[in-house]
């Protein structure tokens, strides 16, 4: 996901994210869904979210900060 979709996003929404980074912004729009922020945290690459809107990106994120 780009981040244009992501400020799109936010502002369906009604979130304010102003120069927030991708991550930040993610977390910040779910928790306006009433989500858990976890965008970026799976730990070991596990999450049980697979019907989030964020979750195959989320997934390579999380990968990519494991290493």
């Amino acid at each position: 996901m780009k981040m244009q979709d992501v400020r799109a996003m936010a502002r369906r929404k009604e979130v304010k994210i102003g120069n927030m980074s991708k991550k930040d912004a993610i977390r910040a729009i779910q928790r306006a869904e009433g989500n858990f922020d976890c965008y970026g945290r799976a730990d070991g690459g596990f999450c049980d979210q697979s019907e989030c809107l964020f979750y195959d990106d989320c997934m390579k994120q999380s990968a990519s900060e494991e290493n």
